[in-house]
């Protein structure tokens, strides 16, 4: 197995961070990874601490009504300098628990109420992203939303849309749009199910 001889810090930003890591390969051979974070402090790299807390949440909510719609957020994003069909997400804050961090990012990225359900054991505990650049990792909480979509919580530095999609705009998204990995697995199951959390009751 390889190992890691030296973590250097690269950058010094409030939400992402990059990191240098010395590194010797299984053969003997040294090289560098670079890799992304958002841990709040060098200690708090999962690496060093070998705890996988949340950095942030993923809501996968649909709206309380007889043919539910879920709930999802048409967003410019820089990295692809274009617009992307992704589920409504954020990070957690100090002091929060998921579902705590839930209702306050789904009121602020679309104006709407969100209400938490109860999940499986193993549902909402936190899953890497994109393991081979950072080791972010997310929790994905379920629930319903009420009220009508504004646009009032946006930061200024978000372009964001909420969209309320029934099953054949979201087949159409899945076709057509950008999406994001989260949203492509969801998706297909908001299509498919039914009742919109039969798979909380497997």
């Amino acid at each position: 197995m390889g190992s890691i001889t030296k973590i250097t810090r690269q950058t010094n930003n409030r939400f992402l961070n990059m990191y240098d890591l010395d590194n010797v390969h299984k053969s003997g051979k040294k090289s560098h990874y670079f890799m992304a974070s958002r841990a709040k402090s060098d200690d708090d790299l999962k690496l060093v601490s070998h705890t996988n807390k949340p950095d942030g949440v993923v809501i996968y909510a649909v709206t309380k009504e007889e043919n539910p719609r879920i709930v999802l957020v048409k967003q410019y994003r820089y990295p692809i300098d274009a617009w992307i069909y992704e589920l409504p997400a954020g990070l957690v804050e100090d002091g929060e628990d998921i579902h705590e961090a839930g209702i306050r990012e789904m009121k602020e990225e679309t104006g709407m109420t969100f209400t938490p359900l109860d999940a499986p054991k193993g549902y909402e505990r936190p899953f890497f992203t994109s393991v081979g650049m950072t080791d972010e990792s997310c929790s994905t909480i379920f629930g319903f939303c009420t009220g009508e979509p504004t646009s009032e919580g946006e930061e200024e530095s978000e372009e964001i849309e909420v969209v309320l999609a029934d099953k054949a705009e979201a087949a159409r998204i899945l076709r057509e749009e950008n999406c994001c990995m989260r949203a492509g697995y969801m998706l297909p199951r908001f299509i498919a199910d039914d009742e919109p959390f039969a798979f909380l009751h497997v």
